[in-house]
């Protein structure tokens, strides 16, 4: 009889005990599956940076100018007396220009880039301080005029004493050299050494100029060296 018992109720017990196994598997799988979920999706709400850097125009390539005074002074060659700056670089004017204000901005301004106003602006050799001037621009940088005109560099002059701007119809405009008296300079030019004295101007000298005037016999076709130790 005992051997009947045995087989007839320890069979629930067993369904219970399998079932309460289970039960407890589940619940310990349960726990720790929830250990590695608790941030799920963390990495997707990360913000990109840097979106606004990418909308700032670069800086113009040439267009920085050094601490210090901007010395706008005369440079000479065969074709008549022009500005520079005083390190020997060409400057430019552009006939779309008008009242007073620059019209070249983006893609322009990257090729003729504006001479900017750093420090105090100056005049030597046969430049009249009293057509000196500055505008500021949309971007809050002072530009340098003369006689109402913005003036430029040409990033195609890779040196001083050139010229290789003069003429050029760029961007729909001419770009020409500005005489002493402000008016454009149409002759063909493409070096020039620094000194010389314009026509008809009433130059008023400032500080000393940072290059001294080329000797009458120098050649207009070798620009002097005294510009080589960087663009005013």
């Amino acid at each position: 009889m005992s051997n009947g018992m045995v087989k007839r109720v320890p069979a629930p017990a067993r369904l219970a005990a399998v079932a309460g196994s289970a039960l407890a598997a589940a619940l310990l799988v349960g726990a720790c599956g929830s250990s590695g979920s608790s941030t799920p999706g963390a990495a997707a709400t990360t913000t990109p940076t840097g979106g606004s850097s990418a909308s700032k125009s670069p800086a113009v390539g040439g267009s920085a100018s050094p601490s210090g005074s901007t010395v706008i002074t005369s440079a000479s060659s065969a074709a008549g007396t022009f500005l520079a700056t005083g390190s020997g670089r060409a400057v430019y004017l552009w006939t779309k220009d008008s009242g007073g204000m620059s019209a070249c901005t983006a893609a322009c301004e990257g090729m003729w880039p504006p001479v900017a106003a750093s420090g105090t602006v100056t005049a030597s050799g046969s430049v009249k301080a009293s057509d000196l001037g500055t505008l500021t621009r949309s971007d809050g940088t002072k530009q340098v005029t003369y006689d109402g005109h913005p003036l430029y560099y040409f990033v195609g002059d890779s040196g001083p004493g050139m010229a290789n701007g003069q003429g050029s119809d760029g961007f729909g405009a001419k770009w020409w050299l500005v005489a002493p008296t402000g008016s454009d300079v149409t002759a063909a030019v493409s070096s020039f050494t620094l000194g010389g004295s314009g026509s008809g101007s009433t130059a008023t000298p400032a500080a000393p100029a940072s290059s001294p005037a080329a000797p009458a016999s120098h050649p207009a076709s070798s620009p002097t060296s005294s510009g080589t130790s960087g663009w005013a």
